[in-house]
């Protein structure tokens, strides 16, 4: 760029013999006046351009994910949602829902934002005893209807709880227990409160693990579930599939022995489990399932599952 160099004013200057003087040098108070009029008529625009969003500032910044007030990915902040992108079972279960038929079973569902209000009436009067709603993500994101779809659940007679959608990579594991907790995570010793889960699955935004090792994801989950039983003295609830548990813990045996485990299966059995658990304790069958779409089976009478409420 060729460099600007001010000079000294020159006054007085003339226009060449045999030339006219330039308009506004013989006119210029109306000149003057000219150029204030013009500068006042662009005010306007000029302030409404100020005042106009910019579209970059409305889109998502992949780091700051702890911030959302929504998921980045709202189509995809279910339970379970993450599944029919990485196993097979998920996208060949996806038409179909037959109830597993189990010696003892309860009926339940688990629902979040995308659910809306939900008809918890029609969901009781078909045989639904238990229901797990969306809280929370991250340490940002709460789920606009959780009143609604936790409150609602409860006034119909359901045994119901709260669950968390993890995102290792945005914060800690005590983190999000604390955001999860403050915002309707929490348990009570009332006979119809189960404890908090915490939903491990494939990341939505990202890497499937997180971007974390094997150790780093043990740790994390420890973190949340050490976080949440120092508030509540309640073991939380898992809900993992075996092929992401392999994949992002390395198949790690320890909480089997402590934390009730809920699996998705989109078949007409459970398969395999992860490492540590010899049994489940809730299985999602499928997630095309009348009303609201995901429904699960607990493992058990209606008695177990009181006493999987009360602790």
């Amino acid at each position: 760029m060729p460099e600007h160099r001010s000079g000294p004013v020159r006054r007085g200057l003339r226009a060449p013999a045999g030339r006219p003087a330039p308009l506004c040098s013989v006119l210029a108070p109306l000149c003057s006046a000219l150029a204030l009029l013009l500068s006042l008529l662009a005010l306007p625009a000029t302030a409404a351009a100020a005042d106009r969003p910019d579209p970059a500032a409305n889109r998502t910044d992949p780091t700051a994910k702890a911030a959302r007030s929504e998921p980045a990915h709202p189509d995809r902040d279910w339970m379970g949602s993450t599944l029919p992108s990485h196993e097979p079972h998920a996208r060949a279960g996806q038409g179909a829902h037959p109830r597993p038929r189990l010696t003892a079973s309860v009926e339940g569902v688990d629902v979040s934002s995308h659910n809306g209000n939900v008809n918890w009436q029609t969901l009781w009067n078909s045989g639904v005893r238990w229901a797990y709603v969306k809280a929370t993500e991250s340490t940002g994101y709460t789920n606009p209807y959780f009143a609604q779809q936790y409150n609602g659940s409860y006034n119909v007679g359901m045994i119901r709880g709260a669950y968390h959608f993890a995102t290792p990579d945005t914060s800690s594991g005590a983190a999000q227990a604390a955001h999860f907790l403050a915002h309707g995570g929490g348990w009570s010793r009332d006979g119809k409160t189960l404890p908090g889960a915490l939903d491990m699955e494939y990341n939505p935004y990202g890497a499937a693990c997180y971007g974390k090792s094997p150790s780093a994801m043990v740790g994390w989950v420890r973190d949340f579930f050490t976080a949440y039983r120092a508030k509540t003295g309640r073991d939380p609830v898992i809900y993992t599939s075996t092929s992401w548990w392999k994949a992002c813990t390395g198949n790690y045996a320890g909480f089997g022995a402590t934390n009730p485990l809920w699996i998705p299966r989109y078949s007409s059995s459970v398969g395999e489990l992860p490492a540590g658990w010899g049994f489940y304790t809730m299985w999602q069958y499928t997630s095309t399932g009348p009303t609201v779409g995901d429904h699960s089976v607990f493992n058990g009478a209606y008695d177990r599952l009181q006493a999987l409420a009360n602790g």
